[in-house]
């Protein structure tokens, strides 16, 4: 009996440490900048629907047996303001056309031309389905936004297998600092 309460012990401890591990931001920030459609979307990790390309980097050397990769090193995430919508985000999964002779095989592109439909669900979380009429490649952008900031977006494509990313909104950065870089 007592090893039993030992682990519901552990499990309860683990479940309020990750409970208070997640909340990044304050409800009413993430309401305010969701009423106002301008935010970014910081990818952190990335989901492939593919298990040809998990099953590859797991097989190499020293790799961690994982289904999730991290995402480091540049700023990958999508930004949306009023009018524009800017996408970098890497691609990890099959491809259904050959792009003979271009490297980039990512999502890296800017739309200005795109429809926006809203809703929030009964849990309280807000969902943005996302369709750009001026990219031809990318059908629909899916953007789940929780209460405490955490996101997770998932885009559809005509051209490749469907892939998920987890990560966290924010503020827009301003347009000044931008340009001093």
């Amino acid at each position: 009996m007592k090893i039993y309460i030992k682990i519901i012990s552990v499990f309860a401890f683990i479940f309020f440490f990750q409970n208070c591990a997640s909340q990044k931001v304050d409800p009413q920030i993430v309401n305010n900048l969701v009423s106002s459609d301008e935010f970014t979307f910081h990818a952190e990790k990335a989901n492939p629907m593919n298990y040809d390309v998990i099953n590859v980097v797991n097989s190499m050397p020293n790799a961690s047996q994982l289904r999730t990769f991290q995402i480091s090193g540049e700023n990958y995430g999508i930004e949306i303001k009023k009018g524009v919508m800017e996408v970098t985000l890497p691609y990890f999964g099959r491809a259904f056309t050959s792009n003979y002779g271009n490297s980039d095989n990512s999502y890296r592109f800017t739309s200005k031309d795109y429809a926006v439909t809203k809703t929030q669900s009964k849990k309280g979380n807000w969902v943005y389905k996302i369709k750009p009429n001026d990219v031809k490649n990318v059908s629909d952008i899916y953007i789940e936004i929780y209460k405490n900031g955490k996101a997770l977006t998932s885009i559809r494509s005509n051209d490749r297998q469907p892939i998920s990313y987890d990560g966290y909104i924010s503020k827009n950065e301003e347009t000044k600092e931008k340009e001093k870089l």
